[in-house]
């Protein structure tokens, strides 16, 4: 196996290995899992792999989650399909910068990600390095973030577009969730900026420490929310990535953030997922 480190920042390809025998190969497995804790995504080209065969492999880091948005593969329960097509004018939003599920109390581990089929241009993602993004934070807002914690929703997101029975039904099966708005990487150690496009607010801003007069409080702490959340947008902290059918991509979704670019209307693009649960932030 050849590791081709993509930019600086976050990253590699991954040359002349097949996923499908790090099913069994347990060697080759630990090397792809330690690459992705230094590089935070892998890529992969020319992987024919089954929809068995893909659940397998990203059940080796862990026990897959379903969405309770996206519909799943019925035949292999955990694998969600993202699909796109013209056909469907009202799913043409796509996303924004964010993790995946942090409105779950313990959102996933990681992801990998199977292009099944994808437009001749445009339909690339990008991921981010959060982990880069809080190192390079100025002292005083690490100081000022060091202890707060935030609220993340699927009522406000996944939740927004539902009429407001689904929308209230939807939060009652997932209340929203709270976590530090910076984490330890339960691996690495290192310390993750943790706020991204699933978050509402934070929850223990309005302390004397921070807040003269009530009015200090909501744009104050809006203000320093959007900031933080800005900081995926930093072009030297993504690598972006061009699709082909059997591309894959597997990312630690506790240290990034990824963005699925809409600029390939209108065209398919036939994505399948396999999310891993991961654990409780701290």
């Amino acid at each position: 196996m050849r590791v081709e480190q993509l930019n600086n920042a976050i990253g590699a390809e991954l040359v002349g290995v097949k996923l499908a025998d790090a099913i069994h190969d347990d060697a080759l497995f630990a090397e792809i899992r330690a690459n992705l804790l230094r590089h935070r995504v892998l890529f992969l080209r020319d992987q024919d792999i089954s929809r068995a065969g893909h659940v397998a492999f990203a059940r080796r880091f862990g026990e897959l989650e379903d969405h309770p948005v996206a519909g799943s593969d019925p035949e292999n329960p955990g694998l969600v399909r993202i699909y796109k097509s013209p056909e469907q004018p009202g799913d043409r939003y796509e996303n924004a910068w964010h993790s995946d599920a942090t409105w779950r109390e313990a959102p996933p581990f990681g992801a990998v990600l199977r292009c099944v089929e994808c437009p001749p241009i445009g339909g690339d993602t990008m991921w981010a390095n959060m982990v880069l993004a809080y190192e390079n934070l100025p002292a005083h807002v690490k100081e000022q973030i060091a202890d707060l914690h935030a609220r993340h929703s699927i009522e406000a997101s996944f939740g927004a577009a539902m009429p407001i029975e689904k929308r209230h039904a939807l939060k009652d099966r997932f209340p929203d969730a709270e976590h530090p708005v910076v984490r330890t990487h339960p691996e690495t150690g290192e310390k993750v900026l943790f706020v991204n496009a699933f978050t509402t607010h934070f929850t223990n801003y309005h302390t004397p420490a921070r807040v003269r007069f009530g009015q200090d409080a909501n744009p104050g702490a809006g203000d320093l929310l959007r900031f933080l959340i800005s900081q995926a947008y930093i072009p030297e902290y993504q690598v972006r990535w061009r699709w082909k059918p059997n591309s894959i991509a597997i990312w630690d979704n506790r240290s990034t953030q990824h963005y699925a670019v809409m600029d390939y209307a209108p065209c398919h693009r036939k994505m399948e997922r396999a999310g891993i649960i991961g654990d409780k932030p701290y």
